[in-house]
């Protein structure tokens, strides 16, 4: 009996200490996962912040892309004012080259002035293309 006692003791004793060594394992599995749910909350929300700084990103370029769009349809509009004003003093040039109309100086002078005119506008809208 007394054998049987000592031996159910060491076996008691060996069950408590491998008890006990669970329970560790467990306490630091469970301090593991808790870090593990932290450094996830935090990476997830360190990806939504991301996500929200590249969808605002995008809001910008496409207001972006909108005003150069629109400052390039406007800008070809102009360019087509210019055209058929610059087909205009072409004609009005000839004319007056032909004699119909002031003399020639004058011409000149009036040809020079829409020309430097044309040219500066051109030259403004490059400058806006750019």
């Amino acid at each position: 009996l007394k054998e049987e006692n000592a031996s159910l003791r060491s076996r008691i004793n060996k069950l408590q200490l491998l008890s006990e060594t669970q329970a560790d394992k467990m306490r630091k599995l469970e301090r593991k996962l808790e870090e593990n749910k932290i450094k996830e909350e935090k990476e997830a929300q360190d990806l939504e912040a991301m996500v929200q700084h590249v969808e605002q990103n995008l809001q910008l370029m496409t207001k972006r892309a909108v005003k150069a769009e629109n400052n390039a349809t406007k800008l070809k509009q102009e360019n087509a004012l210019l055209q058929v004003e610059l087909r205009n003093c072409r004609t009005e040039n000839e004319s007056l080259r032909s004699g119909q109309s002031a003399s020639l100086a004058a011409v000149k002078n009036n040809a020079e002035l829409a020309l430097q005119n044309l040219l500066g506008v051109l030259n403004s809208s490059r400058s806006s293309i750019k």
